[in-house]
């Protein structure tokens, strides 16, 4: 190819990056045009389906458009993900994830989509500790106490979290690695039913996002025991931390974040994380974000989010693999 091809190549290549910026740039400022869709990869309850709906509902009156909620429930929410993955990255598919989605990736054998690469990651929206509760007339009333008859009793104490695998159990296993001791886990299909057991003492135990089991800890019909933040929830703040409790850098939280199919253009995702951080800053939406799900608001950039999940696979990945768990 001569010099003059090779520039007119050049210009016709600059020309055609340009104007698909510009469209792009263009599609962006109309967004959206026609309902979006919100892909929560869990049933209706729990906490990631009504932060969904508050988003939605929260968008849907700043930009007259519909949020469509999209349930896809089941592989511990890998199956609504691998859809939104599939999906195209025009800005009309978005799916909410939880912590399992860092999880997944260590403990679904071929998972049908790698989680750094075939999603967009958007945002982090917060973080909430989790909290180990039990029925007030079993002799628990401090984390030391569970360790004195765990040892004094190896393998007979029994906790339940929402499934194995699940940020819950993985939590409780490096509890007892740093505590020297030996629980039973019994896996639950969510917070709800293992919270109801340990209401009625069928197990000693559960371990579950600190909103869960809020209003039972407040009736007196939970004692929360000790709880996995960095530092003590609002939810319960009379409960101390596992490194309070003796076991120093031992700190797990649940987490909430929306990502995109991969390759959404920069315009979109900045279009989107905007009226995201907008919803977030209302008053009344942040009020029931950090009463309803205990959770501690973080907004994050997507940069922040790209790091934030990257450490979070690389920490329970190891776990996963050191301890053999397979899902359900």
């Amino acid at each position: 190819m001569g010099v003059a091809k090779c520039v007119l190549a050049g210009v016709i290549a600059l020309s055609v990056g340009a104007m698909a910026a510009h469209v792009s740039a263009q599609t962006a400022a109309d967004w959206p045009s026609k309902p979006v869709r919100f892909i929560v990869p869990f049933p209706p309850g729990g906490s990631v389906d009504p932060l969904a709906r508050l988003t939605g509902a929260r968008l849907n009156v700043a930009l007259s458009q519909q949020f469509v909620i999209d349930n896809r429930t089941g592989g511990s929410g890998s199956i609504g993900t691998a859809l939104g993955a599939k999906s195209g990255p025009d800005g009309y598919t978005f799916i909410i994830v939880f912590d399992t989605h860092a999880v997944n990736p260590a403990l679904i054998p071929n998972l049908p989509y790698d989680t750094m690469k075939d999603l967009t990651n958007i945002m982090l929206v917060g973080t909430a500790p989790m909290v180990l509760t039990t029925n007030p007339a079993k002799p628990f009333k401090s984390f030391e106490d569970v360790v004195k008859l765990a040892k004094a009793k190896p393998a007979t104490l029994t906790f339940g979290s929402v499934g194995s695998g699940s940020l819950g159990h993985l939590a409780m296993m490096l509890v007892q690695q740093q505590a020297g001791i030996k629980m039973i886990h019994i896996p639950y299909k969510g917070g709800g039913p293992a919270t109801t057991d340990a209401i009625g003492g069928q197990i000693d135990f559960a371990v579950t996002s600190v909103a869960v089991p809020g209003a039972h800890i407040r009736a007196g019909r939970l004692r929360a025991v000790v709880s996995t933040g960095e530092k003590r929830s609002h939810v319960v703040p009379d409960t101390p931390t596992l490194i309070e409790s003796g076991l120093p850098g031992l700190s797990a939280q649940a987490w909430w974040g929306w990502v995109a199919p991969a390759g959404l253009p920069a315009p979109l995702l900045n279009r989107f994380h905007g009226e995201l951080v907008k919803a977030y800053g209302q008053p009344e939406l942040r009020k029931q974000l950090t009463e309803q799900f205990g959770m501690d608001l973080v907004v994050s950039t997507p940069q922040a989010m790209n790091q934030f999940l990257s450490a979070e696979i690389t920490r329970w990945s190891k776990v996963v693999k050191e301890n053999g768990i397979r899902a359900d």
